[in-house]
């Protein structure tokens, strides 16, 4: 027994003196953890402040019942159970029972409110007993955040998100994940809890160790009324035409910021919504909105003008035993490249191409590296893929004997939509390409942080001549050729359709890419957009024209109605003949009648019922327009407050 006293004190020295650290490290870590309190995650919002996306805080609130004494649990009991009743609708009993029950259980995390708003926060902490914090009164409070979007699903792919995986990766996505890390997360905070049993925790003091600091609001360029009327516009022809999946994008000319974004795919229940963001990172065959890059080149290069007269051969060309075709049967016989252009001629396009450049295709693909067109646009927002174009030069597998010719018309190279509307953006900006900006400038309060600038990416991808003609050439596709149902005269609009084959490959599977890019108003543009929209029914319809193009229009007719294009007004002494006509008549009458009924015949109808009311009849009126009948006859003598009907 000596012996064995002897060991059992011996290993408790042990224990104490030797092992000691280690295993009041191991004890403190299994009772006492460190949490991590988030950060509020900055604001997103629009152009003109309207918020996107935002960090909602929400509670839990709990109560140690076993930390109050027993006087003072008494003293506050039944306030406590008045408050709550008031609070939940329930009754004041119900709450006296429980809380009695919690603490004879010693239960340290009874829940009193789940997932509430900061103003019932404020309201419940307030409340007899929790009022006292959590070491007197045992009030325990655990804080979540949770990211809403009060635009709804409109643009929320484009608006995003950042969360983590459940192997501790961060998943970004759009705007609000692409600036997650560098702007809008913040730095996390930190708390102490301790472990009370039944595996749960409540923290230790009342205040958090390290206060979080929330992350800056971030000012985007999205125009809320524009994305509206994208996001519906696609909406429409999306349900219209039964297409898989569709996106719109409309950019400001000279600045490059995106006004609109809106990026919609269909489910299984054919009901569409926010699934990808394809205006970023899908990229495809263009078709015939590519036939504007090739022309571009060529006339930069000088190798053709648009009168250049071409055969579009009964619209049949073959390269190699591969057939190009017009979509009219028989073709479009001789015609210049600028007709080629206006009517979307594959075989006129193809040919002028293939004689241009069949001898030196790499001054081709060397004239649209010249216009950046090989460059991704570099963006912050994950998922853009590089541009493909064929370089007979690297060995890829993608040059053949062919490949210059189907490049013509838009085959075998592959941009996003993007990608294709930057392009299009700088034919609008006088050549100059602009890089996409998202975002207009980062703030914390008040306070402008970093301001987002325009980024040019090429001063210059071409020459104004060439830019003139290519205006020139996509104004005419709206007012004559293949986009002639979106001519308004009201509001000028240019713009290329495309309609493209995609999975051409297996006949079975079959189906079409229809496109249009283009900008408006067409004299002085202010916007450009394009609308890319991937396998409609084909017993509905497929053309660009047909599909995309309604599109284009109702966005460019809403924002040209609804919003102010010019920003200044050059002069407002304009003369208006019928106007100062109209004005001379009302004064001469004004003055000459006082007390007899004038002859308001012929006058509009604001004019003649302000005349009369001056001079103190009460007027009764039928109709719009211009007055045509009076019931009190020319020269009669009138008194105040005589009615007089007037037959509009």
């Amino acid at each position: 027994m000596i012996v064995f006293a002897i060991a059992v004190v011996f290993k408790l020295l042990t224990i104490q003196l030797v092992h000691g650290d280690k295993y009041s490290e191991l004890a403190e870590s299994r009772t006492v953890k460190n949490v991590t309190i988030p950060a509020n995650r900055g604001n997103l919002y629009a152009s003109d402040g309207s918020l996107l996306a935002t960090s909602i805080p929400k509670y839990d609130i709990r109560i140690d019942a076993v930390t109050p004494t027993n006087k003072v649990f008494e003293a506050h009991l039944k306030a406590l159970s008045d408050s709550l009743s008031k609070y939940s609708g329930k009754s004041s009993g119900y709450y006296q029972k429980e809380l009695r029950k919690a603490r004879a259980n010693k239960n340290r995390y009874f829940l009193l409110a789940r997932n509430i708003n900061y103003t019932d926060y404020t309201r419940l902490r307030n409340f007899p007993l929790l009022n006292l914090g959590a070491f007197r009164g045992g009030l325990i409070v655990e804080q979540t955040t949770k990211r809403e979007h009060p635009m709804g699903g409109i643009a929320q792919r484009s608006i995003g998100y950042e969360r983590i995986d459940k192997d501790g990766h961060y998943v970004r996505a759009g705007i609000d994940g692409a600036f997650g890390e560098m702007y809008l997360r913040g730095t996390d905070g930190h708390r102490m809890k301790q472990k009370i049993g039944k595996g749960q925790w409540k923290p230790i003091t009342d205040y958090n160790e390290i206060e979080p600091k929330d992350g800056y609001d971030v000012y985007t360029t999205i125009d809320v009324n524009i994305q509206d009327i994208a996001h519906h516009a696609l909406l429409e022809q999306l349900e219209k035409y039964k297409a898989d999946h569709g996106t719109v994008v409309v950019m400001e000319t000279k600045t490059g910021e995106i006004r609109a974004i809106s990026n919609l795919g269909r489910n299984s229940n054919g009901q569409y919504y926010e699934r990808l963001n394809y205006a970023v990172g899908e990229s495809h065959e263009p078709g015939s909105t590519f036939k504007i890059m090739a022309i571009t080149a060529a006339l930069e290069d000088k190798v053709v003008d648009t009168s250049d007269v071409v055969d579009t051969k009964n619209g049949i060309l073959t390269y190699h035993g591969k057939k190009v075709r017009d979509s009219k049967h028989g073709g479009y016989g001789e015609i210049s490249l600028a007709k080629a252009i206006e009517v979307s001629s594959n075989t006129a396009i193809v040919a002028a191409i293939d004689k241009a450049y069949k001898n030196q295709p790499s001054k081709f693909i060397d004239r649209l590296y010249a216009m950046n067109l090989n460059e991704s646009l570099d963006l912050a927002i994950v998922g853009e893929p590089d541009p493909i174009i064929p370089d007979p030069r690297i060995k890829n597998g993608r040059w053949s004997g062919i490949a210059l010719q189907w490049m013509a018309y838009g085959y075998g190279v592959s941009f996003t939509p993007l990608q294709t509307l930057t392009f299009y953006n700088a034919i609008a900006n006088n050549g100059e390409m602009v890089k996409p900006q998202f975002l207009r400038e980062v703030r914390e309060f008040d306070k402008t942080i970093v301001p987002f600038k325009k980024e040019v990416i090429n001063p210059k991808i071409c020459s104004q001549e060439t830019v003139d003609k290519v205006k020139k050439m996509l104004e005419n596709v709206v007012e004559h050729g293949t986009g002639k149902k979106l001519y308004s005269p009201n509001f000028s609009m240019a713009g290329k359709t495309g309609t493209c084959q995609k999975d051409y490959a297996q006949k079975d599977k079959l189906s079409y890419i229809s496109s249009f890019a283009g900008f408006f108003p067409a004299d002085n543009p202010k916007y450009s957009c394009i609308v890319v929209i991937h396998e409609p029914d084909k017993s509905v319809g497929y053309y660009g024209a047909d599909v995309s193009g309604p599109v284009f229009k109702k966005i460019a007719q809403k924002i040209f109605t609804d919003t102010p294009i010019y920003d200044e007004v050059e002069t407002l002494e304009v003369e208006n003949l019928a106007i100062d006509k109209s004005f001379e008549k009302y004064y001469e009458v004004a003055q000459a009648y006082k007390t007899i009924m004038p002859d308001v015949r012929g006058m509009p109808t604001m004019d003649a019922l302000a005349l009369l009311e001056n001079m103190g009849l009460v007027v009764k009126i039928g109709g719009v327009g211009v007055v045509k009948t009076q019931s009190i006859e020319k020269g009669s003598k009138i008194n105040r407050n005589q009615e007089v009907y007037l037959k509009i």
